[in-house]
């Protein structure tokens, strides 16, 4: 691990030679790129050189031991101990820092919500759970920009696709992707009883265009007339647009803007963080079943969390996390389940990658 560590210094060392190149400033792309190396990699070497000066001080303490006054045996003894668990605990956060990130932790997110079993019921929770995350984006001094979404005419939404412009946005929303099952009354029910309703949730990372290039011709642009609820006109004009991409069938429609090409702009975003995702999975689908339960398969189709309001429960099956204050929750206070889940996350992946270097 240590010369491991070196090697990451060294890099670090020649990244702030680097950036301060006139000729390296000049070139935007080069020197953003690096400024973000830069600073990855800026947490670790803070905590390897804390981990280096605890080692020099230990081994002072060390030789002391040698010395014949027994005050100072003492005084070093105690040194010792206290600098051993420093050191010891420094090297535990250092193994959760080399452990691999993942690319895509920094990046922006496009956020979908869809209505699944439980009918009008269902459209309502998709509300419920997109102003859940709008607020926890406000509360990170985030941006939320709606990219399309189809309305009930009750309040509900059958879908909703947002971007969520913001500093690690990936890296705290990306375990939210399943199925989110709704517990309650309707408004509609005489008899008091409860219903069971299921909303899906997608988290993709938003994909650069250098990282998703899309041949032209490879997608057919259909354009046509916004509608709202009921089937009313919402524009006079073929603003809406409809973005078919051929090799893999995906389709991507937006309509919430007045302007075609503002709307063409938002379909192309949504549909490159969409071949992201897939190949994304395609390769996850690669690895051994063993190592994709082990990792968390991030799959769609599992139920991943109860919102039980006769209870004002919230639990979180894959972490077994169960909290009394659904209504806190829905005003976008997850930051306890979010650091749970990615704390719970973070020790599979170093259990991974320890096992992986004793094999």
């Amino acid at each position: 691990m240590y010369d491991k560590l070196k090697g990451v210094e060294e890099r670090f060392m020649e990244l702030e030679t680097l950036l301060s190149d006139p000729e390296i400033i000049k070139n935007r792309e080069t020197f953003q790129k690096y400024v973000r190396e830069h600073a990855g990699l800026a947490k670790i070497i803070s905590v390897f050189r804390t981990y280096k000066q605890k080692v020099e001080e230990l081994e002072e303490s060390m030789s002391l031991l040698r010395d014949g006054d027994p005050e100072i045996k003492q005084l070093a003894r105690d040194e010792i101990e206290s600098l051993s668990l420093k050191k010891e605990s420094l090297e535990n956060e250092l193994k959760k820092l080399l452990v691999p990130k993942d690319a895509n932790d920094e990046k922006n997110v496009i956020l979908e919500i869809r209505a699944g079993t439980g009918g009008e019921e269902a459209a309502l929770f998709v509300n419920d759970l997109f102003r859940m995350y709008s607020r926890y984006a406000e509360n990170k001094n985030w941006k939320v920009e709606v990219m399309t979404h189809h309305p009930t005419g009750v309040g509900g939404l059958k879908e909703i696709i947002a971007m969520i412009h913001g500093k690690s946005a990936y890296s705290c929303l990306k375990y939210e992707s399943g199925t989110h099952r709704v517990q309650r009354v309707p408004a509609t029910e005489a008899q008091g009883r409860i219903h069971t309703s299921a909303v899906t949730v997608a988290v993709l990372p938003e994909a650069e265009e250098v990282e998703i290039n899309i041949d032209p011709l490879d997608i057919k642009v259909d354009v046509y007339r916004s509608t709202g609820p009921g089937g009313q006109s919402v524009n006079t004009t073929d603003s809406a647009v409809r973005i078919t991409h051929l090799p893999t069938g995906l389709v991507v429609t937006c309509q919430d803007e007045k302007s075609q090409f503002k709307n063409k702009s938002k379909a192309m975003k949504v549909l490159r963080a969409r071949l992201l995702d897939k190949m994304i999975r395609d390769q996850n689908e690669k690895r051994s079943e063993e190592r994709k339960s082990q990792v968390g398969s991030g799959d769609r189709s599992e139920r991943i969390r109860t919102y039980n309001f006769p209870q004002a429960r919230v639990t979180d099956h894959r972490i077994g996390l169960t909290l009394y204050r659904l209504e806190g929750i829905l005003q976008g206070d997850i930051e306890e389940i979010i650091s749970e889940l990615n704390s719970h996350y973070q020790a599979i992946s170093l259990k991974n990658a320890e096992s992986a270097k004793s094999n």
